[in-house]
Order: structure tokens, then C-alpha cells, then sequence
């Protein structure tokens, strides 16, 4: 078969990412392959963004970030060993200078103050389009917070109110640690199993069920764990 000659002047050279080095870096901590996948194939597509390593546990998060310290962290709060969090609180103590991203799905409502506190510089929940992530990973990398407009008028009005801290229902003013066992309780766990994934002793998650019934005005454990299940199904 005779080949075609092509003129050199009119060929179009194949697109190419600008090097590595001059990108982003980006690393990801979510317990789901799949959603790890999708993220890894959008951001990796940007002219400015890559993604240089990822995590499934907060554990292996915080060895490998702390190995080579990326521009920008986008973490989950629901991972297998420890709640996002509290890995938010450790990267804050350990690499206070890196900005994190949470990507959730979790009602920002409800969650979106607690992680700002815990050091996060932005929250977006899983059911947007993907493509807002770009916007948020941008956004936060220039210095600014990220949250959807919803969330930023709901604390513009809170501020203006004067009420910032009495935000929902009497849950939302319980310690993370608080909440942390009183999901576990709405899922259905023991004290011995709480305190097993918390990494607590069982007398601590007695002590913590014993606040919150207090915090909750319930009468016993029964009235804890059906508002706690409630609670739950909810979400």
C-alpha cells in the first residue's frame, strides 16, 4: 500500500500535559477505589493538577504524606480506621502549612463547620458534579475556603444572627468525639464494639453514652439508641 506524504507545515502535533513538575500535586484519601479512580481520572486531565499518591486508611494517609508533602489534600470523613476527622486534626498538628479539601457524603449542614474547625479549607459534597471539585481544589490552592453558596449564606446568616454556635438540633453541639459514639450507637455497635474501633476502652465509651444522655435530655440507654438510630437513618 503506497503511504501518504504528509506535509510537515500542516500536521498537528498531539496534545501533551505540561511536565509534572510544573502541576499541582494533589493526593487522595478515600476508602473507595472507585471513587479514588474517577477523581485521579478528572484531576489528571487538568493542565495544572495531578494526583501523586493515594490512600484508602487515614493511617497510610499520613505515612505517605508525610514521606512527600503534596500541594493539596482531598479526604473523605468515612474511612475504615479513623474518622476524617480526626485525620483532619492530625494533619493540622503534623502538616499545618498543607490545605485539605473534604469531599463527602455527609450533609454539609451538618458536618461542613465541624471540619473547617478541625483545619479543613474547604467541603463539597459527593452529590455535585464532579467537575466542582476542579473549582474547590483551585479555589482553596489560592488561598480562599471553599463551600457551596448554601453553606456560605447559611453562616453569613448565623454570624449576622449572632447565633454562629446554636446552629440544628441540640446534636450539633456535641463534641466530634461525642458524635463519633453516638453514630456508632445509631449504627447499631456496642460499647465493647465502639470501643474497639474508636481505639478506647470500654469504661471511656461508657463514659461518653453517660454524656450523651445527659447533652440529649434522655432518660436512658434505650431512648439514646433509638434517637441515635433516628439520627441516622436521616443522614
Amino acid at each position: 500500500m503506497k503511504e501518504r506524504s504528509v506535509n510537515p507545515a500542516t500536521a498537528q502535533a498531539p496534545t501533551e500535559q505540561p511536565p509534572a513538575r510544573n502541576r499541582r500535586k494533589v493526593f487522595l484519601v478515600d476508602d473507595h477505589a472507585v471513587v479514588r479512580n474517577g477523581l485521579a481520572e478528572l484531576i489528571n486531565q487538568a493542565s495544572d493538577l495531578i494526583v501523586v499518591g493515594e490512600a484508602a486508611t487515614a493511617e497510610e494517609a499520613l505515612e505517605k504524606i508525610d514521606a512527600g508533602v503534596p500541594d493539596i489534600a482531598i479526604v473523605d470523613l468515612t474511612l475504615g480506621d479513623m474518622s476524617g476527622l480526626e485525620l483532619l486534626k492530625h494533619l493540622k498538628s503534623r502538616q499545618p502549612l498543607l490545605p485539605v479539601l473534604v469531599l463527602s457524603m455527609h450533609d454539609e449542614s451538618f458536618y461542613a463547620e465541624r471540619c473547617l474547625r478541625a483545619g479543613a479549607r474547604g467541603y463539597i459534597m459527593k452529590n455535585e458534579a464532579i467537575e466542582q471539585v476542579e473549582i474547590a481544589v483551585r479555589q482553596i490552592l489560592d488561598g480562599k475556603v471553599y463551600l457551596s453558596q448554601r453553606m456560605s449564606d447559611q453562616f453569613l446568616l448565623a454570624v449576622a444572627r449572632g447565633d454562629a454556635a446554636k446552629i440544628g438540633s441540640p446534636v450539633n453541639q456535641l463534641s466530634d468525639r461525642e458524635l463519633e459514639v453516638f453514630e456508632c450507637i445509631g449504627r447499631g455497635l456496642g460499647a465493647s464494639e465502639i470501643a474497639r474501633k474508636l481505639h478506647l476502652s470500654v469504661k471511656t465509651i461508657e463514659s461518653y453514652q453517660a454524656k450523651l444522655k445527659e447533652k440529649l435530655h434522655l432518660k436512658d440507654s434505650s431512648q439514646l439508641f433509638q434517637h441515635a438510630l433516628h439520627w441516622v437513618e436521616r443522614r
